[in-house]
């Protein structure tokens, strides 16, 4: 797995820095335009570019254009030699637990609360009724994360002091591209300007609140601590990726497949997450809304992460993710 791995379409969006500046970039291939200017607003972000996307997306498709035709003098550099920073900043990131149903399963059966007296395969079995049920008449379960959390695609994951249990969920991300309130099902996709990756990297030691067993999960303890979300490398438009509910997620620790599963295996699809967080809030241009994490994790295979271990990630269209860890 390469970290130059192809990005579905003619281009992607990403946020870049280099020589003491960063920028919002059109990414064709491995080179990349800085966007100086884009339909009147001068150095853009990707957020604001979002914002104004029924303007600025027909004019990011004709540079794309004069990008792969190589027009002289356009500004290009080479993606290898560019840090990369999480493609856009969002407002908000809500982030959905318990959407793979193979994925509940295992972490069910791995991760008990204390007092459990059920065996394994007891707990797989019951919880896999659960979720059938929930996919039936249920409602997705979402919580919101912190933007600090977030990384880039090639940073470093930090281990936080006196932890044991840290762990990969590797994510598909929906971008959300238009304003959304009470959207429907039918009109949730509508909503989402594109696509990315995100590891969700959690402490599962502090999941669990022993001294307040009766309230359950903690997921702003398990879940926020610095560089536990890196995110992109890039932005993919929604109409290059396709289908999202077709997608191969698969992330390798030290080489070895560890995840590997398709969208298909989610209990709420894209369109229902997306609507149902609009019923609860506003998702705003820029915002995240993280589908679940397939399959495979660490607790899963009795594998934690460790200082010196390095995570290849890669959903099918958007690029790769390479994250070393080490110990804060």
């Amino acid at each position: 797995m390469s970290r130059n791995a192809a990005h579905a379409g003619p281009y992607a969006l990403g946020t870049f820095a280099a020589g003491g500046r960063s920028f919002a970039g059109l990414v064709v291939g491995q080179r990349v335009h800085p966007l100086e200017e884009l339909s009147g607003l001068p150095h853009p972000s990707v957020r604001e570019l979002l914002e104004h996307w029924e303007s600025t997306r027909p004019a990011l498709d004709a540079l794309a254009d004069r990008v792969a035709d190589d027009e002289p003098g356009l500004e290009l550099l080479e993606l290898e030699l560019l840090k990369t920073l999480p493609p856009v900043e969002p407002r908000q990131i809500f982030q959905s637990g318990a959407n793979y149903r193979t994925h509940v399963m295992d972490l069910a059966a791995a991760d008990r609360k204390p007092g459990e007296t059920r065996t394994a395969e007891e707990i797989r079995e019951e919880v896999g009724r659960q979720q059938d049920a929930r996919a039936a008449s249920g409602e997705p379960y979402v919580f919101t994360g912190l933007v600090s959390a977030m990384c880039g695609a090639y940073d470093d994951v930090v281990l936080p002091e006196g932890t044991k249990k840290n762990d990969f969920e590797l994510e598909l991300a929906a971008v959300i591209g238009r304003p959304a309130r009470r959207v429907s099902v039918e009109d949730a996709l509508d909503h989402v300007a594109g696509y990315t990756i995100v590891n969700d990297v959690t402490t599962r030691e502090w999941v669990w609140r022993r001294d307040l067993p009766e309230l359950g999960t903690d997921w702003f303890r398990g879940k926020n601590s610095p560089t536990f979300l890196p995110t992109g490398p890039f932005l993919v438009p929604a109409d290059f990726v396709g289908d999202p509910m077709d997608l191969r997620v698969t992330l390798k620790l030290n080489g070895d497949v560890m995840q590997d599963e398709s969208t298909k295996d989610m209990i709420f699809d894209v369109a229902q997450l997306v609507s149902y967080c609009s019923s609860i809030a506003t998702l705003l241009p820029g915002d995240l809304v993280l589908t679940g994490s397939p399959a495979g994790n660490g607790m899963h295979w009795g594998r934690l992460l460790r200082a010196g271990d390095v995570m290849e990630s890669e959903i099918t269209g958007l690029g790769v993710q390479r994250n070393g860890c080490r110990d804060e």
